[in-house]
């Protein structure tokens, strides 16, 4: 099986049908409008912000959250992926009435279930999102900073992208550089390639979520590919969002021709239909990659992840035994 890894998924949005059908069960609600036939409901961006809301909000004790992790992680490893990345979001922790610390702590929790049962390793990067405030994603950063939690080795700044701007979020973001946390920013999605340009001025990640609008600008292009930065791309979420019409428009080849580091990633599967082993069944029909080449994708995002060295070099090993057919 070839082995994979994700940098790009949002934790709430990563909730499977049926688990959120047993949520709503358990606490008595009902899942119409959002959920019909066992499969997510939604017509455009704002119907499906709200069919994620609802399924976030079914999420309310630490054992709910420690479930969620398991259940999707141990998905994750059962299609051949080694290593998980989860975007969390502390505003969904104080919607659900826990602190961001139980809720970090359950998720770890679960994260631990799940590599106890496959090997799989997981991280989480602590998100502020950008449409609730500069103030809600300084307050992350600091959560991020201080939790000490051992999973946690990220922070980024998800939400809509339309909104706010960059430098806003500068003092947020070094606050997390100051705690050694890994950067990734959302950008290059709805918000065009200046959104990408801006996040490189203002907050220089390492990492770019998505940034699939770059393309637009040749000179950014060759700015990521000469800089390194690498793009956590998301394919079918972008045509299903209508970022672009169909595969043939999309521009991860181009991307990649242009040497830029590129990686696959699910961002909220069930609600696009989709898996990381989709992503990379994607990539070979679409794209045409190889399984060397998606081989080769699968270590740019274990090269680009947020883990210690010693961690890195046990995935690696990974990958190279599989290759070798060790």
């Amino acid at each position: 099986m070839l082995l994979k890894a994700e940098l790009h998924c949002h934790i709430e949005g990563a909730a499977a049908p049926e688990l959120v059908i047993a949520q709503a069960r358990k606490y008595n609600a009902s899942v119409e409008p959002f959920i019909r036939d066992g499969s997510f409901v939604w017509t455009d961006f704002t119907s499906f912000l709200a069919a994620y809301d609802f399924a976030a909000d079914l999420f309310r004790s630490e054992e709910d959250y420690a479930r969620l992790a398991e259940y999707y992680l141990t998905s994750l490893a059962k299609d051949g992926a080694i290593y998980s990345e989860v975007f969390t979001s502390p505003d969904h922790a104080v919607r659900a009435g826990l602190s961001p610390k139980a809720y970090t702590d359950a998720l770890g929790e679960g994260m631990a279930r799940a590599k106890a049962k496959t090997g799989i390793e997981g991280r989480m990067i602590v998100t502020g999102v950008r449409h609730v405030g500069v103030e809600s994603i300084e307050r992350a950063a600091r959560f991020a900073a201080t939790c000490r939690h051992p999973l946690v080795s990220g922070f980024g700044v998800a939400g809509d992208e339309r909104v706010g701007a960059m430098e806003d979020y500068v003092r947020a973001f070094e606050i997390a550089r100051e705690a050694g946390l890994g950067i990734t920013v959302h950008a290059g999605e709805f918000g065009g390639p200046q959104s990408v340009r801006d996040a490189l001025d203002h907050i220089r990640p390492s990492r770019i979520g998505h940034g699939v609008r770059a393309i637009e600008d040749p000179d950014l292009v060759k700015r990521i590919a000469d800089e390194g930065i690498v793009l956590e791309v998301c394919p079918v979420s972008n045509i299903e969002l209508k970022v672009y019409r169909d595969f043939s428009e999309h521009p991860f080849n181009a991307l990649r021709e242009a040497g830029c580091k590129v990686t696959l990633n699910s961002d909220d599967p069930p609600h696009f239909w989709t898996t990381l082993k989709r992503e990379y069944e994607v990539a070979a029909t679409h794209f045409g990659l190889s399984d060397k080449q998606l081989a080769a994708v699968t270590q740019t995002a274990i090269n680009a992840a947020f883990v210690d060295r010693q961690t890195r070099a046990a995935l690696l090993a990974r990958l190279d035994a599989a290759a070798s057919g060790r």
